[in-house]
């Protein structure tokens, strides 16, 4: 079993490994174009399209805990139709947006609180990148249905191609061409592409002579999408609910100036660094749930649980004691401005409390998705986005902007004690069925 999941969280931990380096990369070529408003820009444009995308967060999710499933009971026909709607429904949601787009933006900084120059920084990021949309949609999907058929090589050399692409072309162009900020958003434009271009390679050299299999007509049928959408509806609202914390994070940050703006939106890189290592084993957890929940192994599946949680703490304790020792080395190489990294010295001892709070959430999660335990997951989200505001508007008065950081843990904690309880009914008891 052990070997089962280092096959497949090996990949995924390889590919996760370019997200954040990437995302620190975008960070650190603005944190050195001239002030705190350049990082702050980043992570208020950032923050509008998670906005936009995490919505679409099922593609991804939903698309591979059902294929897992199908896998498991060989129903080809069934993961191909789960694919062909998955990225139906990307391309349409992708011409959606282009069509709102001013009206989008608009709106959102109705609403997002940050200095002129933070905005006018973002709107030029934002409106280059939103030609990604198609790209980044159907990658979503892509992803998912590679991670459901037990192939995470495939995510993997996608996920590396775009990152790597990323980092170079935001370089060449935020810096080298002295492009800056549109610099770095056209790096990540065509990134997206040529990643989308990988993924439909990599699709026909594993899966060709499965082809036979795909019924576009028939998957695309109005009873067929619908199924599809009814079964997805509860992962958007989980979707929907993580990206309330995480914008409301950066919406809250915004309040306190640009300087704890770009402190806070360095300091959620750093949290979620360690996350990328728990997410490839999260991955693996989802792949090889829905296969023993399809195939309806229910031995299998207690002894790949129980094997998941054990790598969980490993890296959870690991993680700690390298945040410990290298937390602040790292946050320098994000900014040189020294009034930001004043203000951030204060801040990071919370690095130490997250490996340990949130690694059991983040692989309980992959765990009810391969399940498709959705309902679950829903509750447990829409509960957790609660417990973030309702404990940050309790304690803000009291801890200042500690208290976000406060209510980010709390949100952590309620994940964990609301999966676990509904383990065995939501997850062990598929695998009986």
């Amino acid at each position: 079993m052990n070997r089962r999941i280092l096959k497949l969280a090996g990949p995924s931990i390889l590919a996760n490994i370019t997200v954040p380096l990437v995302g620190m990369v975008d960070l650190a070529i603005a944190g050195r174009l001239g002030d705190a408003a350049s990082i702050g820009g980043i992570a208020i444009s950032t923050m509008l399209f998670d906005l936009l995308y995490w919505n679409m967060g099922f593609l991804r999710v939903g698309t591979g805990g059902y294929a897992a499933q199908a896998y498991g009971r060989r129903d080809f026909s069934d993961a191909f139709r789960v694919l062909v709607q998955a990225v139906g429904t990307a391309v349409l949601s992708a011409m959606v947006i282009w069509a709102i787009q001013l009206i989008y933006l608009e709106t959102a900084f109705l609403i997002v609180d940050c200095t002129p120059q933070v905005e006018s920084l973002a709107r030029e990021y934002f409106f280059i990148r939103i030609w990604a949309a198609p790209a980044t949609l159907s990658l979503f999907a892509f992803k998912g249905w590679f991670i459901g058929m037990q192939n995470t090589i495939s995510p993997m050399v996608v996920d590396v191609t775009v990152n790597v692409l990323n980092l170079i072309l935001s370089i060449i162009f935020g810096i080298g061409f002295k492009m800056g900020i549109p610099g770095i958003a056209l790096g990540t434009l065509l990134s997206q592409y040529i990643g989308l271009i990988v993924a439909l390679t990599l699709m026909y050299v594993y899966y060709k002579k499965l082809f036979h299999y795909i019924n576009v007509k028939a998957s695309l049928k109005l009873r067929e999408m619908k199924k599809f959408f009814v079964l997805n509806g509860n992962l958007f609202l989980r979707s929907t609910s993580l990206l309330l914390v995480y914008s409301g994070f950066t919406s809250i940050a915004a309040r306190y100036g640009d300087n704890l703006l770009a402190v806070s939106t360095i300091m959620m890189k750093l949290m979620l660094l360690y996350s990328y290592f728990i997410d490839g084993f999260a991955y693996a957890g989802e792949a090889i749930t829905g296969r023993l929940v399809g195939a309806k192994e229910l031995n299998m599946l207690k002894k790949a649980i129980r094997v998941l949680f054990i790598w969980t703490f490993i890296i959870a304790f690991v993680s700690t004691i390298l945040y410990a020792f290298a937390g602040e080395p790292i946050f320098r190489l994000m900014t040189n401005n020294s009034d930001v990294l004043l203000a951030a010295k204060t801040y990071l001892p919370w690095l130490l409390a997250v490996p340990l709070l949130s690694c059991v959430a983040f692989i309980l999660d992959g765990i009810f998705i391969g399940a498709t335990a959705s309902g679950a997951i829903r509750d447990t989200m829409l509960l957790s986005a609660a417990s973030f505001f309702i404990s940050y508007f309790l304690m803000e008065g009291y801890m200042g902007l500690h208290a976000l950081y406060l209510a980010y843990m709390v949100h952590l904690v309620v994940r964990t004690v609301m999966m676990s309880l509904q383990m065995k009914s939501k997850v062990l008891s598929k695998a009986t069925r």
